[in-house]
């Protein structure tokens, strides 16, 4: 059963962390093969279960040193049809994973979570193609595409579902739609190229208004991934109203293009202390950035740098 769907401990502020780049920690660091850059084929195997738990401990463990909440993301961002038919998995087997993921989440939860320090399980939405580029769904076939992964999620006992580096308005608006219906709140995470906009041109800011003003302010609220601060950082406006929609970042360790990290053959780490610089710099200037992760390139000890930035001792109350 849901713990937190119908009161979502994020609402009532203080910090709470993410883990990071998942398939390029597993790729890289650990040497697992992950076809198709799909770690949810871990599931299918109590080897990759137990590979699964050690890569989200070694974020867990960072919350815990440090006293912050965590938002638990199942790692299914490939576990939809168009990725899981080149993967061998039928309609059948993709619903079964998706609510199998969620009881891997429930298990740490009930390993790591304290009074003070809630753990929220969120089902994990990837794009229906690459999240590099451009997505050419209307809103209502993404929300009946989406909309079974969702399902899965919601009988699993998810609290909320994120999608994550989207690059079609069309297709977030699809996704906050599903998951109304669905009720089971929502977050939507976009990605950006190096000049701050989506792969098509629209601006972060007409990306927010549009699914806004498409769902009826459905989403719970919104994030960037898969980007540099420095990608994104002059395209946030401090006082505009939709920024105030934005409440994560899960950046990437480098300031490389999307065109040449899809490209590189080798894991580019950035500089993790100035990437938790870059994210104090971003909470300060807008305060309700509150859910802090990383994504392609970050790792345990990015999100250590990030807190060891951004933590107060009133971290859970501020």
């Amino acid at each position: 059963m849901a713990k937190y769907r119908d009161d979502l401990p994020q609402r009532r502020g203080g910090i709470f962390l993410t883990d990071g780049g998942m398939e390029t920690t597993l790729i890289f660091h650990q040497g697992i093969e992950l076809p198709h850059f799909a770690a949810f084929v871990l599931l299918d195997s109590a080897e990759g279960w137990q590979q699964l738990k050690q890569y989200y401990a070694s974020y867990l463990a960072v919350a815990r040193e440090h006293g912050t909440g965590f938002v638990l993301d199942s790692p299914t961002w490939r576990a939809n049809p168009d990725w899981g038919v080149k993967l061998g998995y039928d309609a059948a087997a993709l619903k079964a994973i998706n609510v199998r993921s969620i009881a891997l989440l429930g298990e740490l939860r009930a390993g790591w979570e304290r009074p003070d320090a809630p753990c929220v399980i969120s089902g994990a939405i990837g794009p229906r193609g690459d999240g590099y580029k451009a997505g050419n769904m209307e809103a209502a076939e993404a929300e009946a595409y989406h909309g079974a992964q969702i399902a899965a999620f919601v009988e699993g006992g998810a609290d909320m579902v994120t999608a994550y580096t989207l690059t079609s308005i069309n297709e977030a608006i699809g996704v906050a739609r599903a998951a109304k219906a669905l009720a089971i709140p929502a977050a939507i995470s976009f990605t950006v190229e190096t000049n701050g906009r989506l792969v098509k041109g629209e601006t972060l800011r007409e990306a927010i208004e549009a699914v806004d003003r498409e769902t009826d302010g459905a989403p719970e609220y919104f994030l960037i991934n898969c980007a540099h601060p420095t990608h994104f950082e002059d395209a946030l406006q401090m006082g505009e109203a939709w920024t105030e929609r934005i409440h994560g970042v899960r950046a990437n360790a480098s300031t490389k293009s999307h065109a040449e990290l899809d490209e590189s053959e080798t894991l580019d780490a950035g500089d993790p202390i100035d990437l938790g610089r870059r994210y104090v710099a971003l909470r300060s200037a807008f305060p309700k950035m509150r859910i802090l992760g990383g994504c392609c390139g970050t790792d345990h000890r990015h999100a250590a740098a990030i807190c060891e930035a951004c933590v107060t001792p009133r971290a859970l109350s501020a």
